[in-house]
């Protein structure tokens, strides 16, 4: 039973006596399917009322009591790759109490960060990091004589597919080191699992495999499959691994959403399914009426469209086919549509390759996921001139992600690239007419940025319009103040404007171009206008302000220009209005800043 923000329970539950693994410990082995069934209910009662990551945490739910009670937590080193499955594991080490602040502004985050807990070994949110992370901590352990340490990291079959954990794999093998790696094999990420590595695992499972183990054969022992929903074997697994030495590797099979019949049918969805009914796993309908569509969605449809007509046009996403839309045009083309598995290294230059021979590849990533390709975007694309598409979504403040998550640097670590145009739409048609022009024919590559969320136009499939690349637009004039916009967040300084005492005062550009500027624009309005104030989703430095001083610079112009966007750090988790006013950009700042200004 839940009062204001304490939860109560009732005396004979096992849970509501742990604080902590050592008070788990005490438990005897009996006890602990008892244990798996009351957290699997408490995380499922939490998040149907708070939302979050529901499916990853439910299908470890035996994995998380087992490593609590064998290993020697936060001596022993433990990492969770991703992060997403770690609720479990946050209330097991003393935050069942605080649980319902879950990725809340001031609240818990919803992947393991080091300044939350010392049971958060590492902090997570991207993929496959974990082994890397946890080969350098059993290195260092190495080196400082603490031989009895254990190290572990859970990887998914998904992140393990991924570039960076081979790598770690591949390091990992020529050590000596105590370290355990827990693959978690559910055959699913947030979409389903791609490549040769899945079915390796899933011929593995059936017992079809050839003889020789692909992590034999690369000196990690081998040990499974095995059921991971079967507490008690896992306990005696891990008992008998913690007492060998050396790389080692523990095969487990679980069901993502495990416990929750809903959950377990629709993957998918119940990786992050929203308010749900927490006894009948539906989810919580939304109220009636018509909104606009998410520019996911306005991507995956246009892109749909816009490939019927061009044979040349190809899709790419780094396992993301749901979250970024592509799934529209895997559906309706797959022949052209590709997911690449958790492997943005690999996506970017798989359409560098394509665009060599003639073919017009969208590569949809998201915006933080793409800073995992940074040396791609540079060396195997924009030094050579191709003309890949990429569209990043989630660019700008996602909410209650997070840091891990928060799209606010592209701008700036796209705009020093040579040859690169980054283009930001006001709306959906902006969006549609930049996919429209871009595919027509490019002499290097474009970045398009979106945010995660809706857009603003019921009535959005317009008529395709080429634009002209570099050019801003005019949204009004005005006689004292310039405020120029890139990207969605100018509808909300449309509204803004219509709200000062003389709106008539301020003009609006929506600049669209971060790069290359519309230097003629830029001239007039500098010129014209007494104040110049620039907007973007994204870090102020760096980013779309800095090369409207850098231009200001340049022409010698002295006029004052006030940037809003992101400060130099990191924002915290929250809703979006929450995040846009951690970061001083949201609506009442602004206005009081323009206002006052007005004023003067």
């Amino acid at each position: 039973m839940r009062i204001g923000t304490f939860v109560f329970y009732p005396l004979e539950t096992l849970l509501s006596n742990i604080n902590s693994p050592a008070d788990l410990k005490k438990l005897t082995l009996d006890e602990l399917p008892k244990l798996a069934q009351e957290l699997r209910d408490f995380i499922i009662e939490i998040v149907s009322t708070k939302e979050g990551h529901l499916g990853a945490s439910l299908g470890v739910v035996e994995l998380t009591i087992a490593l609590h009670y064998v290993f020697d937590t936060p001596n022993d080193k433990l990492i969770w790759d991703v992060g997403h499955q770690a609720y479990g594991h946050k209330i097991l080490t003393g935050r069942k109490e605080i649980f319902e602040t879950n990725r809340q502004l001031g609240g818990i985050s919803g992947f393991p960060k080091r300044g939350e807990s010392i049971y958060d070994d590492f902090g997570t949110g991207h993929s496959s990091t974990a082994i890397s992370a946890i080969l350098g901590m059993a290195m260092a352990s190495k080196l400082k004589g603490d031989s009895k340490k254990q190290h572990v990291a859970v990887v998914g079959d998904a992140s393990i597919a991924s570039g960076m954990a081979f790598e770690g794999l591949n390091h990992l093998g020529v050590t000596d080191v105590n370290t355990l790696i827990i693959l978690n094999d559910n055959a699913i990420g947030i979409d389903p699992s791609v490549g040769a590595l899945k079915k390796y695992l899933t011929n593995v499972k059936a017992g079809t495999a050839k003889d020789e183990n692909i992590f034999e054969c690369l000196n990690i022992n081998y040990s499974g499959p095995m059921d991971g929903h079967d507490v008690k074997a896992l306990v005696n697994q891990l008992e008998r691994l913690k007492k060998m030495q050396g790389p080692k590797l523990l095969h487990i099979i679980t069901t993502k959403g495990k416990g929750l019949k809903k959950a377990e049918e629709d993957q998918v969805v119940y990786h992050a399914p929203g308010k749900f009914d927490k006894l009948t796993g539906e989810r919580v309908k939304k109220p009636n009426g018509a909104e606009p569509p998410k520019y996911q969605d306005v991507f995956g449809h246009t892109l749909v469209e816009l490939a019927e007509k061009n044979k040349n046009i190809v899709g790419i996403t780094p396992a993301m086919p749901t979250g970024s839309s592509l799934k529209f045009m895997m559906e309706q083309i797959p022949d052209r549509a590709f997911d690449v598995g958790i492997a943005e290294q690999h996506a970017v230059t798989l359409a560098a390759g394509m665009a060599t021979q003639g073919l017009v590849p969208f590569c949809n990533i998201y915006s933080t996921f793409l800073q995992r390709a940074y040396d791609q975007v540079i060396h195997d694309v924009a030094l050579q001139k191709l003309p890949v598409i990429f569209c990043l979504d989630r660019a700008g403040l996602v909410g209650q992600d997070g840091p891990t998550h928060h799209g606010v640097f592209d701008i700036a670590y796209l705009r020093c690239i040579p040859n690169m145009v980054i283009f930001a739409p006001m709306d959906e048609m902006q969006l549609r007419n930049i996919m429209f022009t871009a595919q027509l024919g490019l002499n290097g590559p474009i970045a398009i940025r979106y945010p995660r969320g809706n857009g603003v136009n019921l009535d959005w499939k317009n008529k395709f319009e080429r634009i002209e690349m570099g050019t801003a637009r005019c949204l009004k004039e005005g006689g004292k103040m310039a405020i120029l916009t890139l990207g969605h967040v100018g509808n909300e300084m449309r509204s803004l404007i219509q709200s000062l005492n003389r709106p008539e005062l301020v003009a609006h550009f929506d600049m669209r171009f971060a790069k290359p500027l519309d230097k003629q624009t830029l001239r007039t309005i500098f010129e014209k206008y007494e104040q110049i104030i620039t907007v973007e989703d994204g870090c102020i430095t760096g980013g779309f302000g800095s090369a409207v001083l850098e231009f200001a610079n340049e022409e010698g112009y002295s006029k004052p220009v006030k940037i809003f966007g992101v400060p130099d750090q990191f924002v915290e988790h929250g809703t979006i209005p929450e995040t846009q006013k951690l970061a001083g950009m949201d609506f009442d700042t602004l206005f009081s800043f323009i206002q006052s200004t007005l004023d003067q």
